[in-house]
C-alpha cells in the first residue's frame, strides 16, 4: 500500500471515530486544516464521499461506513500489537535464539542464559550449542558467540568475556620420553595431537613473544575433533597437545598435565557476541548482552 494511503486512511478513521475535525487534528497533532485537505484528497482519490458534512454534524456515508467496517478492526488490532511492543520496553517478551561453540556455552554462555530467562520467564528462549561458525541471518539466529576474528564484516559485535590463553601441554611421561621444547619450531621433532576444528581445519598453533608472532602447522601423530578427547588423548601421553588455558586448568592443578612453551602463549580478546547491523537488536538480546557486560 501507498504510504500516504495508509496515513489518510488513519486519518478519515480519526476523523469518523471523533466526529470532529478539530478533534482528529488535535488527537494526530495537526492542523484541522490538515486532516480536512487529507479526507477531501481520500475521497477525490476514491471518487466517492466518505463523509456528510453539516454546520451541526460530521458523519460517515453510507461508503464511509462500508470502509469503516474493514478498517476499524485492523485500526484496532494494530494499536494492539504496538501496545504489546510498548510493553516490551517493561517487561521483555518473545523469542531469543542464540548459537555458540560448546566451550562457550559451558564457561560464559549458559550461566547468563540460565539468569535471563529466569528474571525474565515471558521470554522463549533457545541455545543451539555448534563449533561451526553460523550465518545467524539465513538461520534467523538473534545472537552469536563467536571469537572475533572468527566474525564477518558487517556484524556488530561486542566483548562479552575475559581474555583467553592457549597452552602448549604434555603429560609427565611424555615430556620425561621426549624432552620439552624451547621454542614453537622444536615442536616439529614432537609428537603432537592435531584438532579438527568444524569446519573441517585443522587448528594451527599460534605463539607470540615480544611482539612476534609465529604459525606452527603442527605434524600431527593423532586428530581429534572434541575438547575432552583432545584433553584425554594429552593425558594419556600421546603427544602435545594446544588448547585453551581452561580446559587444561584442573589437569595441570593434579599433575597430569605440564605446560610448555608458557612465554609464548600470551592472553588474547576472548568470545564476541555479534548480531546483524541491519537490524535493531530486540530488547531481549539488550538485556542478554548486559548481563556479559556486567560481568567484565
Amino acid at each position: 500500500m501507498d504510504p500516504r494511503r495508509f496515513s489518510d486512511l488513519i486519518t478519515f478513521s480519526r476523523v469518523a471515530e471523533t466526529q470532529s475535525f478539530t478533534a482528529a487534528a488535535h488527537s494526530l497533532g495537526v492542523t484541522q486544516s490538515a486532516v480536512s485537505q487529507t479526507v477531501k484528497r481520500l475521497e477525490a482519490d476514491l471518487g466517492i464521499r466518505l463523509l456528510s458534512r453539516s454546520t451541526r454534524s460530521l458523519t460517515p456515508t453510507a461508503a464511509g461506513e462500508q470502509l469503516l467496517a474493514t478498517l476499524a478492526p485492523n485500526v484496532a488490532e494494530l494499536d494492539a500489537k504496538l501496545a504489546d511492543l510498548e510493553r516490551l520496553r517493561e517487561e521483555p517478551g518473545g523469542q531469543l535464539r542464540v548459537t555458540c561453540g560448546k566451550h562457550a556455552a559451558d564457561t560464559l554462555v549458559w550461566p547468563a542464559f540460565s539468569r535471563l530467562l529466569a528474571a525474565h520467564p515471558d521470554i522463549e528462549g533457545e541455545l543451539s550449542v555448534e563449533d561451526r561458525y553460523v550465518d545467524i541471518v539465513a538461520e534467523r539466529f538473534d545472537v552469536g558467540i563467536r571469537m572475533r576474528d572468527n566474525l564477518e564484516l558487517d556484524m556488530i559485535s561486542v566483548p562479552v568475556g575475559p581474555p583467553l590463553r592457549s597452552v602448549v601441554v604434555g603429560a609427565p611421561e611424555y615430556l620425561d620420553a621426549c624432552g620439552a621444547p624451547d621454542t614453537p619450531r622444536d615442536l616439529y621433532r614432537h609428537r603432537c595431537i592435531g584438532f579438527r576444528n568444524a569446519g573441517g581445519i585443522l587448528s594451527p598453533w599460534s605463539f607470540e613473544r615480544d611482539g612476534r608472532a609465529e604459525t606452527v602447522k603442527v605434524t600431527s601423530s593423532i586428530i581429534v575433533n572434541d575438547g575432552d578427547a583432545l584433553v584425554a588423548a594429552a593425558c594419556a601421553g600421546m603427544g602435545l597437545a594446544y588448547m585453551l588455558e581452561d580446559l587444561a586448568a584442573p589437569f595441570l592443578q593434579d599433575g597430569q598435565l605440564i605446560e610448555v612453551l608458557g612465554n609464548w602463549s600470551p592472553p588474547f580478546s576472548g568470545y564476541h557476541a555479534y548480531y546483524s547491523s541491519r537490524r535493531h537488536p530486540p530488547p531481549a538480546v539488550t538485556l542478554f548482552l548486559d548481563l556479559f557486560r556486567q560481568e567484565i
